[in-house]
């Protein structure tokens, strides 16, 4: 390995280390250099497909390999504090899937040990990268909407039972955390609080219409409080046939957007301007979740692994870093209470 590579473990061997694995592939600089697996088959099989030389037994044997600089965390949701504790203990930087844990308090955990330890941390939140969504938080910046009137997150996917059923974590609250919003729905909720801030309120409602042997919701909705006044829609399920892109709309005295899996599909301000033709459109490079989880493109996940790279070989921020993958955790878990309670909560 050379001085300028950056080298990469994966915890897991599911479809998203899979998808991990591919985005390091497609990085120049990165290397994969092992996996961390329960099975000694399954290990082999996957630096078979994807490359590395090293199949650990544990995150302590892996993180104690030469040339490794970043760990990535593709564990259940609700287990991935304990892998990243190990590897910051070791000194290495961390990419973590999404939700970066199921509750604040085990967030904080995670990243106070990340911060006394100097490691960066790195959520997936792959849809920040989309083209659209940039030029949106830039209009947002710009004051183009004027004063806000209302923000939506809506993720109406589907999932056929046999998601549920085919896994021994999925759906339940110990390892999910929560279903539709926590784990699909989150997407939104992230793009959503990091464009127009974090709401200060939440009411939400939570269901199983469908999906009825799991222990968590398939469908949810909740109002939003803003702190300026404003109010917001948060709708998520994996109930709703066959599956419609993840849609963010952004509403305000002088403009309204859409956008729809990371291509705006509605631009409409009063102070239209030479830059508005180049903000609309887009393609949807990073691919759809909402009728199946393997419809996703590694490409998000490639510049994310990009940015890392980048970050540790210049010593500079990430583009998104640990603090930042709380605030959606904290909202959904403030939503989950407010369904759990019949009652308004604050976020925090």
């Amino acid at each position: 390995m050379s001085s300028q590579e950056i080298g990469f473990g994966i915890v897991g061997t599911g479809m998203i280390a899979g998808v991990h694995a591919q985005a390091i592939a497609a990085v120049d600089g990165a290397r994969l250099v092992g996996v961390v697996s329960r099975s000694a088959e399954r290990g082999g099989e996957f630096i078979a497909k994807h490359g590395g030389d090293t199949v650990a037994a544990t995150v302590e044997e892996l993180v104690a390999q030469p040339g490794i600089n970043v760990l990535c965390v593709t564990t259940p949701s609700g287990a991935h504090l304990e892998p990243a504790l190990a590897a910051i203990a070791a000194g290495k930087h961390l990419v973590v899937e999404k939700p970066i844990e199921i509750t604040t308090a085990r967030v904080d955990e995670l990243l106070d040990a990340a911060a006394k330890a100097g490691v960066r941390v790195a959520p997936i939140f792959q849809q920040r990268f989309s083209e659209g969504a940039q030029a949106l938080k830039a209009a947002i910046e710009a004051g183009r909407f004027g004063r806000l009137t209302s923000a939506g997150c809506y993720v109406k996917w589907f999932r056929e039972e046999s998601y549920y059923t085919g896994s021994n974590w999925k759906g339940t609250v110990q390892f999910d955390g929560g279903g539709a919003v926590m784990n699909q729905g989150i997407h939104g909720v992230d793009l959503l609080q990091w464009l127009v801030g974090l709401p200060e309120e939440v009411m939400g409602y939570t269901t199983r219409r469908v999906h009825r042997s799991i222990e968590v919701e398939d469908t949810a909705v909740a109002s939003l409080r803003f702190p300026d006044g404003a109010l917001g829609t948060i709708e998520a399920t994996t109930a709703a046939w066959p599956g419609w892109a993840m849609r963010i709309e952004i509403c305000g005295e002088n403009g309204s957007a859409r956008l729809e899996d990371g291509v705006i599909t509605e631009w409409n301000f009063r102070d239209e301007n030479a830059n508005d033709a180049v903000s609309t459109g887009g393609d949807s490079a990073l691919g759809s979740g909402a009728a199946n989880p393997a419809g996703i493109s590694i490409e998000g996940h490639r510049r994310q692994i990009a940015d890392m790279v980048a970050a540790v070989s210049e010593d500079r921020p990430l583009a998104i870093d640990g603090p930042a993958a709380r605030n959606a955790v904290a909202l959904i878990n403030a939503l989950y209470a407010s369904a759990a309670r019949g009652r308004p909560e604050r976020v925090g």
